[in-house]
C-alpha cells in the first residue's frame, strides 16, 4: 500500500526572516480600510437617508413603494402609511416599504 502514498519529507533550509510578517499586517490593514470605504460607509450613508426619507413622510406626498406601487400619503401613522393609489382605493402599507418620493404632480402624468 506505500507505492501508493507517496512519503512526504520536511523541508530543508532557512526559515522565514523576522519581521517578514509586516507585510501581510499591512496588507490585511489596506484591505479593512477599503472595505470600509467601499462596502459598508456608502450602505451606512444609504441606510440613513432612508430612515431620514421614511421620517418625514407627510401627508399629501406622492410616494412609490419598494413593490412599484405609486400612490399619494393620505395618513401617516408610527409604523403605517396609507396610500391612494386611484379614486376611493387606499392601500395601508409599512413605512419601511417607501422607497422615494416623488416630485408633485407626477401621479397626474403617468
Amino acid at each position: 500500500m506505500n507505492w501508493l502514498i507517496s512519503p512526504a519529507h520536511a523541508q530543508t533550509g532557512g526559515g522565514a526572516a523576522p519581521g517578514g510578517g509586516g507585510i501581510e499586517l499591512i496588507m490585511l490593514v489596506v484591505m479593512v480600510v477599503v472595505f470600509y470605504f467601499f462596502l459598508i460607509r456608502p450602505q451606512q450613508k444609504r441606510a440613513k437617508e432612508h430612515k431620514n426619507l421614511v421620517q418625514a413622510l407627510s401627508k399629501g406626498d406622492e410616494v412609490i413603494t419598494s413593490g412599484g406601487i405609486v400612490g399619494r400619503v393620505t395618513k401617516v401613522t408610527d409604523d403605517f402609511v396609507v396610500l391612494e393609489i386611484s379614486n376611493n382605493l387606499e392601500i395601508k402599507l409599512q413605512k419601511q416599504s417607501v422607497q422615494a418620493t416623488l416630485p408633485k404632480g407626477t401621479i397626474k402624468s403617468i
